[in-house]
């Protein structure tokens, strides 16, 4: 008789605390390769166009200990941001939960994501895309963005769009939450098994929905908070850490 075994290590969790270990960066772009690639920060792995000179991560020096993530301005949407690989299944790793603390040095010329999200290349691509009250797939995601393409463009935006969905309208999805540069917001979303999800911004439940996700058990999602830059400025933001937890699936 086959039957599956549990071990001690059930909870799955990625840290990023900006006071804990010095970040092995120098200046804003020194990698210990050129490209970036197997770069680490905490638990997360390093994503976007860290090749380029005026993008990287660096330490901030304020209560707490914070990290500025900075995207080049080479090109428009260039990133910088930190994921983890794509191996959650709601349904199988559920409930998954994300939150954040960070603060916004402007909110001019940017787009942010924080958010679970199908694809994460190693030169990360925005998940979606937004234009005046018009949110676009561009691959399976959840979370919350901020996007200086929206009409709402200081307000903290909720999108859902996996299965069938292809567009959102910013209206329905937006929070009541405005985005003030010097100030820290809290994000926290919460997936669970059954395809539900809830957002959180500072302590207040601002979004549920019943059924966020069409989920099968090969659903897979990875965690990733990324800066996008728009046109020839460069984007930034500012995190105090940012957590991640599952649970792990001990089906044989």
């Amino acid at each position: 008789m086959s039957i599956s075994g549990q071990g001690s290590l059930g909870k799955m969790r990625w840290l990023l605390d900006a006071a804990g270990a010095e970040v092995p960066i120098t200046g804003t772009s020194a990698y210990a390769s050129t490209d970036g690639k197997g770069s680490n920060l905490g638990d997360f792995r390093v994503v976007g166009s860290v090749q380029d000179a005026d993008a990287g991560i660096v330490g901030v020096s304020k209560a707490n200990g914070f990290l500025r993530f900075i995207a080049s301005a080479t090109t428009d949407a260039d990133s910088i941001g930190i994921a983890t690989e794509v191996c959650l299944s709601p349904i199988l790793n559920g409930p998954l939960v994300l939150e954040a603390r960070l603060e916004m040095q402007a909110l001019t010329a940017r787009n942010v994501w924080i958010g679970f999200s199908s694809t994460i290349e190693d030169e990360i691509n925005e998940p979606i895309t937004a234009t005046g009250t018009a949110i676009t797939k561009v691959v399976h995601c959840l979370g919350f963005y901020l996007s200086s393409d929206l009409t709402a463009g200081t307000y903290w935006h909720m999108p859902y769009l996996l299965a069938g969905d292809t567009t959102q309208t910013s209206t329905d999805v937006v929070s009541t939450q405005v985005a003030v540069a010097g100030e820290c917001d809290v994000l926290k979303l919460e997936v669970y098994p059954n395809g539900g999800a809830r957002w959180f911004i500072n302590g207040k439940l601002e979004q549920t929905v019943a059924a966020a996700l069409a989920a099968t058990p090969a659903t897979l999602l990875g965690a990733d908070l990324s800066v996008y830059a728009q046109g020839s400025a460069v984007a930034d933001f500012d995190l105090d850490y940012a957590l991640v937890e599952a649970n792990r699936d001990w089906t044989r």
